[in-house]
């Protein structure tokens, strides 16, 4: 414990002895454990390295090499869930589960707590709630287990990353205070650090309150009452007006009438013990905001949003209470409202386009399949054009085969065709049909899915993927992967994680195809776990899907096993910050040919009345 100043001259010197006597202390019990501080206190780099699991890509490369393929499959593994967007890694993962058949693969640095907790929710969905309780138990433990050794870790070096070593002229008790607010709110982060998955920016919302919400419900139905409202209060720590829980917690009082008095059952201590600390935390915190210009926002640490999504419809599942009796309340809470409302079935505009099928027949959400939005013509021409313009790797950071070994990709963008077009390399009346018909696909979704905003392009691609000669037999990979265009799709936890380096901008999607004359390279939608396949489109000249660009529609291409496979690639934003720049300079080159009398492409571009 260490000592209070006291008053008057040298006051001050009880506490900074106890201050010098712990740090001594912790000297002397790191040095004969962990060797002098340079060995045991690595460089930021190397940590960085070791928070991104770096080392196991390469132990996966080592273990290649010695023919160990279930170790190189668990190190792949292991690396891939920090890192889930290197396809070249989810690539060798697929690999190894064919040649190897090896199916169940183990992340070497799994947090046990949130293993855990993952098994108890899955034994919950189903029912079976007394393991869903021994699950939910235990990764309750981990968690406050892991809690100290977060604040413990917070202990160290710490960067000051407002000032310059060299430069900082801080007083003693500045210079302390400095160093404590960094310490404290890296303890006050442990929360999200706790709630965070692996190679995840964004936490499990509500993590830790989700436990006792689980638990208070699976313990009444295996009949443990005490647990149940112990569980309840534990919840309402967190969230003291949430409506259900109280009701739910009133209900378990009942049941206990006459045999317990409800008032001698209490949230649990641990929970009570971290809610106070984190809020003295927050307090000191938003103090030193005020009084020491320390930049600090408070994060919503408990969203109530993160709230349990089971089914059960509770009251005609409890069959025992009387019609009149108290009831458990335990429908599905509201999830966050989107920023706009989801509509569909708008004029398409153009009197030749043809609608096929709409989010339902494709069984999703805001998805459309159209025909005839650009003619066999004008698909020729559009194949010539790519012919001359595209090269291999464009648009993929110059990697000839980006998402599957077996296919070679090229590309080319609408800047760049219009550019060649003016330079007299391919015929500037074709080049600029690339612009068009992007502008008659960029009205159309507009349109289609009544947006009230202007709807920008963020990227526009015209890419060709061939099927390699010699590579084809016993394919079983995807040309490209399954994926969301504006978040991280993450499988095994059923969700998509909106955030870098997923393009978090991108609102809509389309693909506009140019050919029929390949095989394989359907298109296809999936559930969230990236396997159950929910509509399957078959490309050719002038069809057209468009679609929300996050993880309600995830979705791949399936291998092309023979020939050549064209399409426009589009996709957009409501914001206008991130508009394409190379489209910014297109519409530019556009202006000025306009200005020269080139006119536009000889195709109708022009709207019709509304259908």
């Amino acid at each position: 414990r260490l000592a209070e100043p006291g008053p008057g001259s040298g006051g001050d010197l009880p506490f900074f002895s106890s201050v010098l006597r712990r740090a001594e202390c912790v000297r002397r019990c790191e040095e004969p454990r962990l060797g002098a501080v340079s060995r045991h206190r690595a460089a930021e780099e190397v940590r960085a390295d070791f928070q991104r699991r770096v080392p196991y890509s390469y132990l996966q490369r080592a273990y290649i090499q010695l023919n160990k393929l279930e170790e190189a499959a668990n190190a792949a593994h292991t690396f891939f869930m920090a890192n889930p967007e290197h396809m070249e890694v989810q690539q060798d993962l697929e690999n190894y589960k064919t040649t190897s058949g090896k199916v169940s693969l183990i992340d070497h640095e799994a947090r046990q707590h949130m293993e855990d907790y993952s098994a108890g929710v899955r034994h919950y969905d189903r029912e079976e709630y007394r393991l869903a309780i021994e699950f939910l138990e235990r990764a309750l433990q981990g968690y406050y287990s892991e809690d100290e050794d977060c604040q413990l870790m917070c202990e160290g070096p710490q960067r000051f990353e407002e000032h310059e070593h060299l430069d900082y002229k801080a007083g003693l008790y500045e210079a302390i205070a400095d160093h404590y607010l960094q310490v404290l709110a890296c303890k006050h982060d442990c929360v999200r650090e706790l709630a965070t998955r692996s190679g995840r920016i964004s936490p499990i919302e509500n993590f830790l309150p989700l436990h006792y919400d689980y638990l208070q419900f699976a313990y009444y139905r295996v009949g443990d009452y005490v647990k149940a409202l112990e569980c309840a209060k534990s919840y309402l720590l967190f969230h003291p007006d949430d409506e259900d829980v109280l009701e739910n917690a009133g209900y378990y009082e009942g049941l206990l009438e006459g045999a317990v008095d409800p008032a001698t059952i209490k949230p649990r201590k641990e929970a009570r013990t971290l809610l106070r600390r984190h809020k003295l935390e927050s307090h000191l915190l938003r103090v030193a905001a005020a009084g020491l210009g320390f930049a600090y926002t408070e994060p919503n640490y408990w969203n109530r949003y993160g709230a349990r999504q089971d089914e059960h419809s509770v009251p005609s599942s409890i069959s025992s209470e009387p019609e009149d009796g108290p009831r458990l309340s335990l429908t599905k809470k509201p999830m966050p409202k989107p920023d706009r409302e989801l509509r569909e079935g708008g004029p398409l505009l153009y009197s030749d386009v043809k609608f096929v099928y709409n989010s339902q027949q494709l069984n999703g959400t805001q998805r459309v399949l159209l025909d005839n939005v650009i003619s066999e013509e004008q698909c020729r021409e559009l194949h010539r054009v790519a012919s001359g313009i595209m090269l291999a790797g464009d648009g993929y950071r110059g990697k000839t085969s980006p998402h599957t070994p077996n296919e070679r990709f090229e590309g080319a963008t609408v800047l760049k065709a219009l550019k060649y077009g003016y330079e007299g390399r391919v015929p500037l009346k074709s080049a600029r049909l690339f612009y068009d018909i992007s502008e008659k696909a960029r009205r159309i979704v507009q349109s289609y899915f009544q947006l009230n905003s202007t709807l920008y392009f963020s990227y526009t691609h015209l890419v060709c993927r061939t099927a390699l000669s010699g590579q084809q037999e016993r394919r079983n990979d995807l040309s490209h992967p399954i994926h969301a265009d504006n978040c991280l799709l993450d499988p095994e936890a059923n969700e998509c994680w909106k955030e870098p380096p997923a393009y978090t901008f991108r609102d809509y999607s389309a693909l506009l195809y140019m050919n029929a004359d390949f095989e394989g390279g359907e298109f296809i939608f999936t559930e969230m776990d990236a396997k159950t396949v929910t509509a399957s489109i078959k490309p050719k000249c002038g069809r057209m899907i468009s679609f929300s660009s996050g993880g309600e529609n995830p979705h791949g291409v399936k291998a092309v096993t023979k020939g050549q496979r064209c399409a426009v690639a589009l996709w957009f934003t409501l914001d206008p910050l991130y508009r394409e720049l190379e489209r910014i300079q297109a519409d530019e080159v556009i202006a000025m040919l306009d200005q020269e009398h080139l006119g536009p492409s000889e195709m109708n571009i022009n709207p019709k009345d509304e259908l």
